[in-house]
């Protein structure tokens, strides 16, 4: 499932998009490397303990890494309808 969603998260990009919303630790580790991210900034955050990372490639990406417990019930909703 990791390797899928991580394909899926590459030609999102690939076509466009600058912002991709990630649950689940596995996942976002996938996520990441498929990506080929080197390096980010920490940004907002979206909810506690939950913030928005910055990649530092190109192309700009805005990640929100969400894994285990944190953010409130709504988080994924919040952070996709966020401009």
């Amino acid at each position: 499932m990791e390797r899928a969603l991580a394909a899926v998260a590459v030609r999102a990009a690939e076509l466009g998009a600058r912002r991709i919303v990630v649950a689940g630790g596995e996942t976002s580790g996938a996520v990441v490397n498929a990506l080929g991210v080197s390096g980010a900034v920490v940004g907002e955050e979206a909810d506690r303990g939950v913030p928005w990372l910055l990649t530092t490639g190109v192309p700009a990406l805005a990640l929100l890494l969400k894994s285990g417990n944190f953010g409130r019930p709504d988080l994924l909703v919040r952070a996709t309808e966020t401009p």
